[in-house]
């Protein structure tokens, strides 16, 4: 669901606080019944995580942990791994030259668009595009 079940899940939850903060037996009912609407909407992205983790094709269950690992682990190369390794470069006093940083912009781009990706499937599927529908071009062979 992506983007909108966020601002559907911070809205829910600053109007339970501003009922909570309030006195009166509706308002705590008010408040209840919200919290109960945001379980609910919570359980129907579990469900949608869940289907989408066990499909049979990779490009659907492994595409994202794979995005996952790769950028999480150059993001820990860039910004924790290669700052100690210049630390250590530095106190040892290698006189050679220290090994070369990752290209940030590079890499905060593929971050970035693949998070685009995602948000424009959560978007797909709110308005209820079935991908399933798309038949995929056949290439003609000479």
């Amino acid at each position: 669901m992506g983007l909108p079940i966020i601002g559907d899940i911070v809205k829910t939850v600053g109007e339970i606080v501003d009922d909570l903060h309030t006195s009166g037996e509706e308002k705590n009912e008010n408040a209840l019944k919200k919290l109960e609407l945001l379980h609910d909407q919570l359980k129907g992205q579990q469900e949608i995580t869940k289907a989408e983790a066990s499909h049979s094709s990779v490009f659907v269950a492994g595409g994202r942990p794979f995005i996952i690992w790769v950028s999480g682990c150059s993001i820990a190369y860039q910004f924790i791994l290669y700052p100690l390794l210049l630390w250590g470069w530095a106190v040892a006093g290698n006189p050679s030259e220290p090994p070369p940083p990752m290209d940030a912009s590079t890499l905060m781009t593929l971050v970035l668009s693949m998070l685009g990706v995602g948000t424009m499937r959560s978007f797909d599927k709110v308005r209820g595009v079935d991908t399933k529908r798309i038949k995929p071009k056949k290439i003609k062979r000479r």
